[in-house]
């Protein structure tokens, strides 16, 4: 049940990081696409003021249980049922959200509708975190990225590396305003965007 990603130990102490002086003053966090639960866990362990979400499709639930269940937190939720394509987003609203290795795995109209749905849920200047490679002026940051779309694009078609100038076009019609767009291990990128209004 419970599953590993290699990926999820390399890069969530920088990822944390980032999330810990941009999320220290928050007291939520929605995590879109929990996967195995690994991150969700050790952020929620080391950003003990947060209450951490999890969420995913049904399909990730038994690994995100397995690892809450391990781990015996009081701040992390069981996951919820989230496919971005839907209407059944989380009625509530957040102070922040969370996204890792998402939007090259899903398909464009996924991606359009995963920022829809943020626009809705954050709060005025709620903050999206959103973490992975992405292209810049429609180029690949390193040989090893173009290597990795490659990958991508053969298992499937629809899924792909993003590019930055997309994504914050996309976000910005949903109010969200880029706050900053860090450099990560690994030829990734964090990216921040802050809700207005």
């Amino acid at each position: 049940m419970k599953q590993y990603s290699e990926a999820c130990e390399q890069n969530r102490i920088p990822i944390l990081a980032i999330l810990r002086d941009r999320l220290s003053d928050r007291q939520n966090v929605l995590e879109i696409g929990s996967g195995t639960g690994q991150h969700a866990v050790y952020f929620a362990s080391q950003l003990p003021h947060l209450r951490w979400f999890t969420s995913d499709l049904p399909v990730s639930h038994a690994s995100i249980n397995a690892w809450i269940d391990a781990a015996g937190l009081g701040n992390i939720e069981r996951p919820l049922a989230l496919d971005v394509t839907r209407q059944q987003w989380p009625a509530q609203a957040f102070e922040s959200v969370f996204s890792a290795n998402t939007t090259h795995i899903m398909s464009w109209p996924a991606v359009l509708e995963m920022f829809a749905g943020i626009g809705r849920l954050l709060v005025p200047g709620g903050i999206f975190c959103l973490y992975g490679p992405f292209n810049y002026n429609n180029h690949f940051t390193s040989p090893s990225n173009e290597r990795f779309d490659g990958w991508l694009k053969a298992r499937d078609p629809h899924s792909g590396i993003r590019n930055f100038g997309d994504l914050d076009q996309l976000a910005r019609g949903h109010g969200l305003l880029l706050q900053a767009d860090h450099e990560m291990p690994a030829n990734n990128r964090l990216l921040v965007w802050e809700k207005t209004g």
